[in-house]
């Protein structure tokens, strides 16, 4: 995946400009930065659900706006917020549905590889006895690993996830970020919104810090968490401390405010003055 010159917004203000990322095949990339920075966006933009103002996003070589919406599903993947199902349909029922990205829009089939694959899926995030469970009597957790399963039943080579370890507990946050991280190693390659910053220098290859309008740092986690661009970034005095020989950082007071946005009006006239 490839990014060139990336510039995004939300209505008239820019959220994100000169946005370059490259993520390889096989590696974890944790996204973090302050609300409302633009991360969501970016991770939509990826998808091919919002368009940026300029700039390029290539998937495995092609243009991502080029491509159509099945063969956009075909190598990625987006997890986003919790969404809506239908009532009556069981975990199992949702779960498959990953599997008609693999399939003309027309083909609603589920056929046993489908059922074989959404099962494997439901087993990697501990939900595999649960399948015949009515989706709406899931917990928050519970629906956030079902989430998980779908995305991965779908296969796609790129793996898009926005805050994947929210409403998780210590153990099943842990236990899916390993499992992202293993998916990692394979062929995959996986994005993640993360706002625990231990997670993603626990867990990440790289980490995209977002702040001041741009990509402040695409580093490894020991050269992006920096404090002092954390500081910018959030507007906080950072702490670093090394546990067992991995850096980790904390929180320590509030700096004053910054005003870091741009409007529209802003990055039209500095792209004329240029």
């Amino acid at each position: 995946m490839s990014l060139r010159g990336v510039c995004l917004a939300a209505g008239a203000r820019i959220l994100l400009s000169d946005v370059d990322l490259s993520v390889r095949a096989g590696e974890f990339v944790a996204v973090v930065g302050p609300n409302g920075v633009g991360k969501s966006t970016l991770l939509r933009s990826i998808a091919g659900f919002a368009r940026p103002l300029a700039g390029t996003i290539e998937i495995d070589g092609s243009d991502s706006g080029a491509l159509s919406a099945h063969e956009r599903a075909q190598r990625i993947s987006l997890l986003g917020s919790d969404g809506e199902v239908p009532a009556g349909l069981s975990l199992r029922e949702v779960a498959v549905t990953g599997r008609f990205a693999r399939r003309p829009w027309w083909d609603w089939t589920r056929s046993d590889e489908d059922l074989r694959i959404a099962g494997a899926a439901l087993e990697r995030v501990d939900l595999g006895t649960a399948g015949e469970r009515d989706f709406a009597s899931l917990s928050s957790g519970e629906r956030q690993r079902a989430w998980i399963a779908l995305a991965l039943a779908q296969e796609a080579s790129t793996l898009l996830l926005d805050e994947p370890t929210s409403h998780l507990d210590a153990r099943y946050a842990l236990d899916i970020l390993g499992l992202l991280r293993s998916l990692a190693r394979g062929s995959t390659s996986v994005v993640a919104v993360l706002h625990d910053l231990n997670e993603a220098a626990a867990f990440a290859d790289r980490v995209a810090l977002l702040g001041e309008g741009r990509v402040l740092a695409y580093e490894r986690p020991e050269r992006a968490l920096d404090p002092e661009l954390l500081g910018r970034a959030y507007g906080v005095t950072f702490v670093r401390v090394a546990i067992e020989g991995e850096p980790r950082v904390f929180a320590r007071a509030i700096n004053p405010p910054r005003r870091q946005e741009g409007t529209l009006s802003d990055w039209q006239r500095a792209r004329h003055d240029r």
